[in-house]
């Protein structure tokens, strides 16, 4: 009986919760008519990893340190279902893996107390857009020479045969009107977390207090300049050309998350901004969105000196 193999396949497999019941009752009456399936049979070639596809997908914003947290729901060939949780960093690749099966009131009930106390947006994408974030995580890892966690080897083959599209939004004009209104943009609690790591600032955090505390009689002005000087002094060192195209990115994901929650005027000026990081021809001393970082970066560095504030709790590092 050349059924017999499936049915019993089919009457094991976790993710065959629907027919199982059934399974087991046809193979019991065929049991009963001296028909016995191998000892030996095994669900895998009726429902394999590879039959999972995703179904589902939602993505948060981005903090200051370039992660995001991912959630991808897989349909097995049989209707079970498998949530994949990732957190991924856009420096260091994949930095948690988890999940397992889940049942859909389960999902449900996740899903609502993940909304409740996320702190950054978390949106409903299409699953290619998910896969696609996942994609690049890995191909950071291939080109870091690391490996992502050990759990997410249960996941590989769903992601490497699951279809992904490009992150990358077309480029907005760099209206110079929006990139001026980028305090509105950092301003939002979305972004709270977004500066310079004021670690690689303490000099300059330094100089700066000791610019405006100088007893020496100089003119608002001239202090002004020598604080814009330090802040163009920063921004040159710390927006090299892949760090400004990272900068790009975060930006154009977040103009992405703006839009679809109904927030059209940051996502204009998050459009603009990478748009101005991501041409070359721009000087980046020039453009408010670094220049506003390092600013913040600054501040918070003295804010740390003063020890009103922990390294470890502001440090950029994931």
């Amino acid at each position: 009986m050349t059924a017999l193999p499936v049915i019993a396949a089919l009457a094991e497999h976790p993710a065959a919760r629907g027919v199982r019941r059934v399974a087991r009752r046809a193979l019991y009456r065929l049991a009963q008519k001296g028909v016995t399936a191998p000892l030996h049979a095994t669900p895998r070639p009726v429902v394999g990893r590879r039959a999972e596809r995703p179904a589902r997908a939602w993505l948060s914003g981005i903090d200051g340190t370039g992660s995001r947290a991912a959630w991808i729901v897989f349909e097995g060939g049989f209707g079970g279902t498998a949530l994949c949780s990732l957190i991924l960093n856009d420096t260091v690749g994949i930095l948690e893996v988890a999940g397992g099966e889940i049942t859909r009131k389960r999902l449900d009930t996740e899903l609502a107390a993940l909304r409740a106390n996320q702190k950054l947006p978390w949106i409903d994408v299409a699953p290619p857009r998910a896969v696609a974030a996942v994609h690049a995580a890995l191909a950071l890892h291939e080109s870091l020479g690391t490996a992502p966690p050990a759990g997410f080897a249960r996941w590989r083959s769903a992601f490497e045969h699951a279809e992904a599209e490009p992150l990358a939004t077309a480029p907005a004009p760099a209206d110079p009107t929006l990139l001026e209104r980028v305090s509105e943009l950092l301003g939002l609690p979305e972004l709270a977390s977004w500066f310079v790591d004021p670690e690689s600032v303490q000099s300059e955090s330094l100089e700066l207090l000791q610019t405006r505390e100088s007893r020496l009689v100089v003119s608002d002005q001239i202090k002004a300049e020598r604080e814009a000087a330090i802040v163009e002094r920063i921004v040159e060192r710390e927006f090299a050309p892949e760090v400004r195209q990272r900068w790009a990115r975060r930006l154009e994901e977040m103009a992405f998350v703006f839009a679809v929650t109904d927030r059209p005027e940051p996502a204009a000026i998050a459009a603009a901004s990478a748009a101005a990081l991501r041409d070359a021809s721009r000087d980046v001393r020039s453009q408010p969105f670094p220049a506003a970082l390092a600013r913040r970066g600054i501040e918070l560095a003295g804010e740390v000196a003063a020890g009103r504030l922990s390294a470890a709790d502001v440090s950029r590092r994931p």
